[in-house]
């Protein structure tokens, strides 16, 4: 018969030893460690399983993970260096706009979304990433900022919204009616201060007549100074009209004959030289980076960052 004071050594040992083996196992399993199960579980939200179609440069389609591409769309479209909740604010205005070309077909018509920024959304894996000059920390920090917000998009009424964005406003967002003819109730002229930082919140070019008379595709009558007529302006303060040698053109259609970088331009003109002053980067329409970044300096979580841009949208989370 076994000793029973062996029996008694032998509880006392799992008594001991039993507790910390399933805490440490608990530990590795959360990777974390022991004694910080309840804050891993605060600071680290489950991730929610989204699906989305990424096509290639020669039409092929993958479907990846949602949040795994968001990795790398944040990283071409927003600096690692922008403060975190401006980057969780990216994080959602990209997930927005992916799960809506995933769910209504997207501007390719199959649901699937592509590199290219000027169509969809600009997207660097972390190869090419650190190929740029970009860092691991850099890479962590904007996967902390898509896994903190994993799951959640930007509705109006109920539906998903066109959740564009773009890299600086020069002071002020604009209408979508006034860039594409489409009226969107969330997607209005709102201020955008603070974005002196960003490399093209004023920006001027200088050309000669001739180089103006090609862009245009016409001769003008008379000299330079007579060209321009007085323009008319949006809500957000760019062109809506003006009328150059006698002929009448939108905004937008300047910005596209002239490849300005917004609508937000203005002329002077010389007998030899036209200078063009342009403010702000981009289409102006919804979320500006380089504003977002501000507020978020400022003290502005993302949730406010989203309603300023996208005002009367609601933050909703979503699931697989």
């Amino acid at each position: 018969m076994r000793p029973l004071w062996k029996d008694i050594l032998t509880a006392i040992v799992l008594g001991l030893l039993l507790p910390g083996v399933l805490l440490n196992g608990a530990a590795l399993y959360l990777d974390t460690k022991p004694g910080s199960l309840i804050q891993a579980k605060e600071t680290m939200p489950e991730r929610i399983a989204l699906r989305m179609y990424l096509r290639d440069q020669d039409g092929g389609v993958a479907m990846l993970d949602m949040d795994t591409y968001l990795v790398g769309v944040v990283m071409a479209e927003m600096p690692a260096s922008f403060e975190m909740e401006a980057l969780k604010a990216q994080s959602v205005a990209a997930r927005t706009y992916t799960h809506k070309a995933y769910t209504t077909g997207g501007k390719h018509g199959d649901g699937s979304v592509c590199t290219d920024p000027g169509c969809c959304q600009a997207y660097l894996t972390e190869e090419s990433y650190l190929a740029k000059g970009g860092s691991p920390e850099g890479i962590e920090k904007i996967r902390s900022a898509v896994c903190a917000t994993s799951g959640e998009v930007l509705t109006y009424e109920g539906d998903l919204i066109e959740a564009t964005y773009f890299s600086c406003s020069g002071g002020s967002t604009e209408d979508a009616a006034a860039v594409w003819g489409t009226d969107y109730p969330y997607l209005r002229a709102v201020s955008s201060p603070g974005e002196e930082a960003a490399v093209y919140h004023m920006d001027t070019v200088t050309v000669t007549p001739r180089q103006f008379q090609n862009a245009l595709g016409r001769e003008l009558p008379g000299p330079p100074q007579t060209w321009f007529g007085a323009p008319s302006y949006t809500a957000g303060g760019g062109v809506d009209s003006m009328t150059i040698g006698g002929e009448a053109y939108t905004g937008t259609q300047l910005r596209s004959l002239l490849d300005l970088r917004s609508t937000a331009f203005s002329f002077s003109a010389e007998a030899d030289t036209i200078t063009i002053t342009t403010h702000g980067y981009g289409h102006r329409v919804g979320m500006s980076q380089y504003g977002a970044d501000a507020m978020a300096v400022a003290g502005s979580t993302y949730q406010k960052i989203l309603t300023h841009y996208y005002p009367g949208t609601t933050l909703t989370q979503i699931q697989p």
